[in-house]
Parts: C-alpha cells; sequence; structure tokens
C-alpha cells in the first residue's frame, strides 16, 4: 500500500512540474509574439536608436544642418550676464547651444566649450534661464554664419543651437 502511495505521489509531482514548466514557456512564448506583432503595426520613424559613439561625423555629401536661416528660430530677450562673466562680450545677437535651469548644467557646458576653444558666455533672462552663448555679434548675418558653423562642426549635437535677440 505504502508502494502504490509513494508511487501515485511521485507521479503527481512529476505531472506538476511538467505542466507548470509548459504553462510558463507558453505565457512568454505568446507574450513575445505580441510585442513582435506590435513592433512590425509600428512605422519604422517611431524606432529609434541612438548608439553610443564619441565622435560621429556627417557624410561629406550630406548638409547635416537642415534648418534655414529664418526668424522662427530667433528669440528675443532681455538678458543679464551671470556676475562674473564678461558682459562686453554680448551683442545684439547671439548664438545659445544650451539653456539651463541648474547652474551646474550650464557651468559644465560653458567648460566644455572654453576648453573647445570658444569664449562662452552664461546669461540669464527674465524667467531665471540659464543660457550658454557661445558667440556674439553685432549683425544678424554673422550670428547666423556662426550658430551654423556651430550646427557643422558638433553634428549631430547642438542642432538645436539657436539666435537670441538681446532686448534692453
Amino acid at each position: 500500500m505504502k508502494k502504490i502511495a509513494m508511487l501515485s505521489m511521485a507521479l503527481c509531482l512529476v505531472l506538476t512540474l511538467s505542466t507548470s514548466c509548459k504553462s510558463k514557456q507558453s505565457a512568454y512564448k505568446a507574450a513575445y509574439e505580441q510585442a513582435k506583432a506590435r513592433e512590425m503595426e509600428e512605422p519604422a520613424d517611431d524606432r529609434t536608436i541612438t548608439p553610443v559613439t564619441k565622435t560621429v561625423s556627417p557624410p561629406q555629401s550630406v548638409n547635416p544642418v537642415t534648418k534655414s536661416a529664418s526668424s522662427t528660430d530667433t528669440r528675443q530677450e532681455r538678458i543679464t550676464p551671470i556676475s562674473g562673466e564678461n558682459s562686453s562680450g554680448l551683442r545684439l545677437y547671439s548664438v545659445v547651444i544650451g539653456s539651463f535651469v541648474n547652474r551646474t548644467n550650464a557651468y559644465s557646458l560653458k567648460e566644455r566649450m572654453e576648453k573647445d576653444g570658444y569664449s562662452p558666455i552664461l546669461a540669464e533672462n527674465e524667467q531665471g534661464m540659464l543660457r550658454v552663448i557661445v558667440t556674439s555679434y553685432d549683425n544678424r548675418s554673422d550670428a547666423e554664419l556662426s550658430r551654423d558653423a556651430i550646427r557643422s562642426r558638433y553634428y549631430p549635437n547642438f542642432q538645436d543651437a539657436w539666435l537670441l535677440q538681446r532686448s534692453y
């Protein structure tokens, strides 16, 4: 009698283990198939993969700067240089490559640009945003050329660089 009880318990245990593994496998397989089907339904433009690279150069035949010089990427603001900054370097039109609330981030970008040979200026607008200004000019066309050169030099970074027209 003991042998029959032990044999039936072993049989139950084996059946339980084999069916529990199958249910997990089928659940994983079903989830995988659903995810794969959703991936196939999404347009290719929505799936972006951002590679981690140190420096990426654009192909020579492609102009990485696609934005046209228009008034849409010029903003007019009243700005004041942060204390310790050279206010004489600020002109009417400035190229802004970063806007921060966090001072540490603004100073970090400023240091990076100083290492690259620029003389950036940190300025604050009336809303408290810190603007990292890399170049500043008296006329708009020079500022646009500088903005485009920065976009090309640092491609794909700083593609959102914009012009700030200083108001007094």
